[in-house]
C-alpha cells in the first residue's frame, strides 16, 4: 500500500458512468468510501457491488458517499450500474492513475501468467480528506457489512 491511515487522501479527477467528472475534493465535508475492484461484470466484483448498493440507504444516512472505482471504461461501467441498478458512482480509472496513487495497482498472477491489475482494495476517507481506515485484499463475503459496521464505530 502506498498510502496510510492518517495520510491525506490522494484527489482524483476523472470519469464516472453517467459521462460526469468526479473529485474527492469536491466531497469533502463528506465520508467518502473509495473501494477498488478488479473488473465489471465478473461474479466477485457484481457480488461486492450488489452488496454495497443493498446498505446504501444505511450509509447515505451515516452521510457516506461510495464510489467504486475499476480500470473498465464509462461505457462499461454505465452498462454495469444499469443491468444491477446501482445507485452510487463507478469512475473509470482507464489509465490507473488513481490506483497507481492509492497502491492497489499490482502485479498478480493466474495460471502461472503474471499481469497487472487492481487488488481488490477499500479506503474510507473522513471528512477532512484524510485516510480514515484501509480494508487492504478484500474478500467480498461481508465485506459491506464489515465496513457499515466500522463506520458506525467511528461516526
Amino acid at each position: 500500500m502506498l498510502v496510510s491511515i492518517g495520510d491525506k487522501a490522494a484527489d482524483f479527477f476523472l470519469p464516472t458512468q453517467d459521462k460526469g467528472e468526479g473529485t474527492l475534493k469536491a466531497l469533502q465535508g463528506k465520508w467518502v468510501l473509495l473501494y477498488f475492484y478488479p473488473r465489471d461484470h465478473t461474479v466477485g466484483c457484481t457480488a461486492e457491488a450488489k452488496n454495497f448498493n443493498d446498505l446504501q440507504a444505511a450509509f447515505k444516512a451515516l452521510d457516506v458517499v461510495i464510489i467504486g472505482v475499476s480500470t473498465d471504461d464509462t461505457a462499461s461501467h454505465e452498462r454495469f450500474k444499469k443491468k444491477h441498478a446501482l445507485t452510487f458512482a463507478l469512475i473509470a480509472d482507464v489509465d490507473s492513475h488513481i490506483c497507481k496513487q492509492y497502491g492497489v495497482w499490482v502485479e498478480k498472477s493466474f495460471l502461472g501468467k503474471k499481469y497487472m491489475g487492481i487488488q481488490r482494495s477499500t479506503f474510507l476517507i473522513d471528512k477532512e480528506g484524510s485516510i480514515a481506515f484501509i480494508w487492504p485484499k478484500v474478500r467480498v463475503s461481508k465485506h459491506a457489512e464489515e465496513v457499515l459496521a466500522k463506520i458506525k464505530a467511528m461516526v
